[in-house]
Parts: C-alpha cells; structure tokens; sequence
C-alpha cells in the first residue's frame, strides 16, 4: 500500500495494491507496522458497514464532540462515492475548509480522517457499500451534524436532487457551529 498524506495534517490517502491472477485478486487492507511508518498508530474500536441504495444519496456532515471526538479509516468496497471532510478543529491552520477524494471499488482508495473532522458523502452509483473502521465508541449524546449544502463552505456536490435523512436535513449550518461551539478542542 502507499500512503500519502493529504493538504490537512493528519488526513492520509491510501492506496491499496491488489495483487491479481486469473482467480481475482488479494489485497492487505491494513497493516499496522506500515501506518506506525506515517505516525498513524491508532486502535480500532468498531468497524462499520453502510449501503446507500440509490445514486445521489448524501450522507452527512458528522461527527462526534470530545471526548468521543473519532478517526475514521474509510474505504468503499461496492460502488463510488464523493468523500468530502471539513476540519473543524479550533487552532487549526486549516479550521473550516474541506477537502474531497472519489473513493470507489475500482480505484481500491481508503482514506485516513483524524478526529477532529466533520465527514459527509455523496453516492455516484447505485448500492454503494462503504465500510470505516473508528477508533472511538459512537456516542448519541455527543454526535454534531453540519449542513451537508451550507453556502458558507461552498461545496460543489455532484449531485441536484439529493436523498437526504430527515436527521441531515435539520442538521445546523457551519456559522451556528462556530457560534455556538466555536471549533473542536482537541
């Protein structure tokens, strides 16, 4: 695998190395000895699994306030998605700016999210299956959500009639974030 890391500190794109024949192929998905090689030395606490039925599905933006503020390792294994994180972490030369990657089962990308970060999404195709490992417990009581369309960040989504949760939709806009918790300590 090669790792790389992206224009926020912390944020690594992973590129995974099939290793083909005419049966299909093998590929390590991670290995603990090459992430301690790029600092990344986490231990993960739940593993995830999420289907999205129809092109067009956004998901997002979330994300968990300490102190179960989590890393996500994400990693699409049916489909392509639009991945897109902003960095909300109070301090931060780069706090409230996004970044984005097509992470898809052809293109075998992961992408590494430190805590600290709100993460959304966008399907591209249809069944559209991601899986993420976590390194913190999913805590209700302490789960944010932003805006997924909010102006102020003005993110291209290629998407023009979403499917959004009804919990998205009522999700807060990124100035009443600031305003009211002006960033996440970390």
């Amino acid at each position: 695998m090669k790792i790389k890391e992206r224009n926020f500190k912390g944020v690594f794109e992973i590129q995974l190395e099939p290793h083909e024949d005419h049966r299909g192929f093998f590929m390590r998905t991670y290995d603990n000895k090459i992430f301690k090689q790029y600092g990344i030395t986490r231990k993960w606490v739940q593993e995830n699994h999420a289907l999205s039925l129809k092109k067009g599905t956004v998901r997002g933006f979330h994300f968990q306030f300490p102190p179960y503020t989590e890393t996500k390792l994400v990693r699409v294994i049916s489909g392509k998605i639009f991945d897109v994180f902003i960095d909300l972490r109070n301090g931060s030369d780069t706090f409230g700016k996004w970044d984005s990657i097509i992470l898809s089962s052809e293109n075998k990308k992961m992408l590494l999210i430190p805590r600290g970060f709100a993460h959304g999404m966008c399907t591209l195709t249809d069944n559209c299956v991601m899986l993420y490992k976590v390194d913190n417990y999913y805590s209700p009581g302490y789960e944010g959500k932003i805006k997924w369309d909010d102006s102020d960040l003005g993110i291209n989504w290629p998407v023009k009639d979403p499917i959004v949760s009804e919990k998205d939709l009522k999700a807060m806009s990124f100035k009443e974030f600031i305003k009211k918790f002006n960033g996440l300590e970390m």
